[in-house]
């Protein structure tokens, strides 16, 4: 198990050298942008571009006391209540300790936090699905379109870390250490709720297979424990907001002024973005829900079909209850392409090391040509999503 952790942090790495090219490459595009860069754009800049303005302003100056409003709209504005605290947080204690400047400790970080993110997941995999497959899976999920953003100012490689730690205790019934880890993930990134799911899950087949292991007491309250912590991550951070702004919807009313239309609407913006997608076409109302559909049953198809058995329950629901989540809380856009970096499981079921009884036929060729298209796809994420373009694009 060590030695395929050491060989998924060297692919992990060596994957975020090839996007670092990209970044600097695409630097020469990048125009100077005050308040984001500085007057000479180099890797740095890039690192803390969009997203990463925000969560420097959260390290800087923390989080607003009362909630700005649009003055055209009179509705809550854009804020630093979108962005969760435990990233910033900690690149603000390392940069006292330090004395460097935020681009540099945060980025940092970042690669850091994605380093063990990809260990650790080779080795909750390699459980399941073997080491080949493990290490395969981390390598093209290092190379996926919006890995660039594991090195970025953001808070995906932290966010990784954590959940696989939850999935890692989850799937040793290690109930306690679950529940430290999942209320750690409340204020790391808002994807608590679907774990939620994986625990009861994962709660639930543990109380079916009592008769053949019976279940102590001390673990039944240690399994409520961790449920419980999980129901309680979910909420954490809109009730702190809620407890420093005075307004109980803060964080709901902030999260909207993203949303199209300006409120969260559940499901309806993925039919309206599908059918925006195919808008060049006569037929677009018909093309575009036919291609949402087709995205749907894919999803539920990956891991319930016998092709995901080696996955295991807790993987498996994951892979169901985060993108149903996604469904529900989501407009899909730009950021969707990122949200999707926690679905790796789903990797080891496309490179076909998920059936029970069949090894992975061809797997490192699979693995090498979607590593491929990978660092292709990273050029154009970081061309057309993060490089700022004036005057389409605009700061917050």
């Amino acid at each position: 198990m060590r030695r395929v952790a050491l060989w998924a942090g060297l692919a992990y790495l060596a994957l975020r050298g090839v996007s670092a090219v990209i970044l600097v490459a695409a630097s020469h595009r990048q125009v100077p942008v005050p308040g984001w860069t500085g007057p000479h754009v180099g890797y740095l800049d890039m690192t803390v571009l969009w997203d990463g303005s925000w969560y420097r302003t959260v390290a800087l100056h923390g989080y607003p006391t009362t909630l700005p409003l649009d003055p055209a709209s009179g509705h809550v504005a854009q804020n630093a209540w979108a962005f969760y605290p435990l990233f910033p947080l900690l690149s603000r204690a390392l940069m006292d300790l330090t004395g460097l400047a935020f681009p540099v400790v945060a980025s940092t970080l970042a690669l850091v936090c994605g380093l063990g993110a990809s260990m650790l997941m080779a080795q909750l995999l390699a459980e399941r699905v073997g080491e080949r497959v493990a290490l395969a899976t981390v390598a093209v999920w290092a190379a996926f379109p919006a890995a660039v953003s594991l090195q970025l100012a953001y808070t995906e490689s932290i966010a990784m870390l954590v959940l696989c730690g939850v999935l890692w205790a989850v799937m040793r019934r290690a109930w306690l250490t679950a529940a430290a880890l999942v209320l750690l993930l409340g204020i790391t990134r808002p994807i608590a709720a679907p774990v939620a799911v994986v625990m009861a899950v994962a709660i639930l087949v543990r109380w079916r297979g009592r008769r053949t292991h019976p279940i102590s007491g001390g673990e039944y309250l240690r399994g409520a424990l961790a449920l419980a912590a999980s129901g309680l991550a979910a909420v954490t951070w809109p009730l702190m907001a809620w407890a420093v702004t005075g307004s109980r919807t803060a964080y709901t009313d902030t999260m909207a002024a993203w949303r199209a239309g300006g409120q969260i609407v559940p499901f309806t913006p993925w039919l309206s973005m599908s059918t925006w997608v195919f808008r060049d076409y006569a037929n677009a109302d018909v093309l575009g829900p036919i291609s949402l559909a087709a995205l749907a049953v894919t999803l539920v198809a990956l891991p319930l079909g016998p092709w995901a058995t080696r996955l295991g329950p807790e993987l498996r629901t994951w892979c169901l209850a985060y993108p149903a989540y996604l469904a529900v809380v989501l407009d899909p856009f730009t950021s969707i392409v990122r949200y999707a970096l926690p679905l790796f499981p789903l990797v080891a079921v496309v490179l076909g090391g998920g059936w029970a009884r069949r090894a992975a036929r061809w797997l490192w060729a699979r693995a090498a040509v979607l590593v491929a298209v990978g660092v292709v796809a990273q050029v154009v994420w970081v061309w057309t999503l993060l490089v700022f373009v004036p005057p389409s694009d605009y700061p917050p």
